[in-house]
């Protein structure tokens, strides 16, 4: 049984045709009928329908001339490589996918270099080669510069029109191996993935890599030891199929009436309690979160649905990351991390739509280190946690290394864009004549908010990019404060580099100046650097014409009506406060955005 077991998923850039694939590999095994048959069938989220992009990895079990092939299909977009690592973790074998009119791009490299550190054998495919802009040749060439991958080993496929699918699924059969595991051993099963049922409580989808999971058997968690009754366990088709067991190499669901969220951790090992395994299979390392932000519900009363909300969601998305904070202008939230911008707007969506809440989301920022003068070190994600200035010996930030493929023509452009981003240009190689791979080394807060769309205007939609963190290093950085009427208003302040400062400062209080409502008061805004007022703009007050009623007479009674107003309109400033509307903030942080 176990030699006709083949685990493997598909890997590669984005839109290079992995739904695709996936879907015609359903219908070519005969796992889906005809009929019942749909674009992206494996994306599930309305999201990603919408999108066109996969976002969440996802398991079926497919049967062919004898042999039981479990799929794993990834996303292929930067900020989601957590689920790609997750879903290699679980497999022996990876089919890489690639794009006859494209070639190599930059997650192409980042998740075939996941796949290689893992073990997995790699079977490269050429799809789309039906289009009249396919050059497979030019991309057989990339492949064996860029890996080593010799020119007879590719496939050339159409997942559009069907062809190379059988020979697909012979080379799954041939080069991929089947899982090395003992049936007889102490349980083993690792947790891939799982998401939270109403009625069922969680249900965790897993990798037995020894042992079997059975129906009614006990069940231990490695991590916290809290045992279980299994309920239910099967195997994964276009639903969830139950069986009586699932044995060492396959891949299925356990469900064991697990209510607390928390007990079924992403990358925990689920063993027999009766007989428990010695030590825990390798987890994944914990992915740390590169952009933060704070998220606030609109209503202060759905804090607790909030909270409900994020601990189900992060059960389904292990690498998002919250914890609670209070903000004086935005009430109880939560300060939340992602790998990416991306990653921080689909699980805001998520929110919003599965769970019926309506947040708030505080402007993305990173994380510093900050060097105090007593020579301890702090970790600061969030700008109201920035030390005094003149506590502080140094701030250093996150730099990443970033590399971008594009075509030869935009190479200036690219470099220019770079440029600006204060980037650090490491090294160029040319893949082809025509195709250009740049490596750059950049502030990671100098690309997480626009540097994607601005890659792709200057480069008419043809470049990709992949980064990845690679230290800190010493920043001019400053605390950037909003102040309304002299009090600070803390969930518009942001770390910003120096140079930077006094232009972000003049946009946000222009933009402030036009969201404020009119008090009967004169309200300044004001940017500020420590006590360094480096932009202002002012509300006017709203004008009531008090000499309406004064006709005629002498000018100093004008005169008393007019300094009894100043009177009254400057107390009103001392005691008055500022009422900022929750749509303000919504405009800022967009703009922000």
């Amino acid at each position: 049984m176990l030699k006709q077991i083949r685990n493997f998923s598909i890997i590669a850039h984005v839109d290079h045709g992995k739904s695709t694939l996936a879907d015609r590999l359903l219908t070519f095994t005969g796992t889906i009928e005809n009929r019942k048959m749909r674009e992206q069938v494996l994306d599930t989220m309305d999201l990603e329908r919408e999108r066109g992009i996969t976002i969440k990895a996802q398991a079926i079990r497919m049967e062919y001339g004898g042999y039981i092939f479990n799929l794993i299909d990834t996303p292929g977009h930067v900020d989601f490589a957590y689920e790609v690592s997750r879903s290699l973790a679980a497999c022996e074998g990876a089919l890489l996918l690639i794009d006859a009119t494209q070639g190599i791009e930059a997650q192409t490299l980042a998740n075939a270099y996941l796949a290689v550190e893992n073990n997995l054998v790699i079977i490269p495919i050429i799809n789309k080669i039906d289009l009249p802009a396919a050059d497979p040749e030019m991309v057989k060439e990339e492949l064996e510069k860029a890996f080593g991958i010799p020119r007879q080993d590719v496939i050339l496929a159409s997942a559009k029109t069907g062809q190379g699918i059988e020979e697909i699924l012979e080379a799954i059969e041939k080069r991929i191996p089947p899982p090395a595991t003992e049936e007889e051993a102490c349980l083993q099963a690792l947790i891939f993935d799982s998401h939270y049922d109403s009625f069922r409580g969680v249900i965790a989808r897993v990798r037995v890599f020894a042992g079997q999971v059975k129906k009614g058997m006990h069940i231990r968690m490695m991590s916290s030891g809290r045992n279980f009754e299994v309920q239910e366990a099967g195997f994964l088709r276009l639903g969830m199929f139950p069986s009586e067991s699932i044995s060492a190499g396959e891949v299925g669901y356990v469900i064991a009436g697990i209510k607390d969220v928390r007990d079924c951790r992403v990358g925990d090992t689920m063993t027999d309690s009766a007989r428990p395994a010695k030590d825990p299979l390798p987890g994944y390392r914990q992915m740390k979160p590169m952009v933060f932000c704070g998220f606030y519900p609109i209503d202060g009363q759905d804090f607790d649905m909030l909270k409900d909300a994020m601990g189900k969601l992060q059960l389904n998305d292990a690498s998002f990351y919250f914890e609670q904070e209070t903000s004086s202008a935005l009430g109880f939230g939560f300060r939340c991390g992602f790998l990416g911008l991306l990653h921080l707007e689909i699980v805001q969506e998520r929110l919003e739509r599965e769970f019926n809440l309506n947040i708030i989301a505080t402007a993305p920022s990173v994380v510093y280190r900050v060097t105090l003068k007593n020579k301890s070190v702090k970790m600061v994600d969030n700008p109201s946690s920035l030390p005094p200035m003149g506590e502080v010996e140094s701030i250093e930030e996150p730099y990443c290394r970033m590399t971008i493929l594009t075509p030869a023509e935009y190479t200036g452009a690219v470099m220019q864009l770079a440029r600006d981003k204060n980037g650090d240009f490491i090294s160029t190689e040319y893949l082809d004549p025509t195709r250009v791979m740049l490596v750059f080394e950049l502030p990671l807060s100098r690309i997480i908010v626009d540097f994607h769309d601005m890659l792709k205007a200057c480069t008419r939609g043809y470049a990709s990019m992949d980064y990845e963190v690679v230290g800190y290093r010493v920043s001019d950085a400053v605390r950037m404060d909003i102040m309304l009427n002299y009090e600070p208003v803390d969930a518009l302040s942001s770390i910003v580099s120096r140079e930077q400062a006094q232009y972000v400062g003049r946009a946000l209080a222009s933009k402030l100046r036009t969201l404020i409502p009119r008090h009967q008061f004169e309200i300044p805004i004001q940017a500020v650097i420590g006590s360094k007022v480096i932009a202002r703009e002012t509300v006017p007050p709203v004008r009531k014409d008090v000499l309406q009623k004064c006709y005629g007479g002498d000018i100093t009674r004008k005169r008393k009506l007019l300094e009894k107003q100043k009177e009254g309109k400057s107390r009103m400033k001392r005691i008055g406060s500022v009422d900022i509307p929750q749509e303000v903030f919504l405009s800022v942080l967009k703009m922000n955005k």
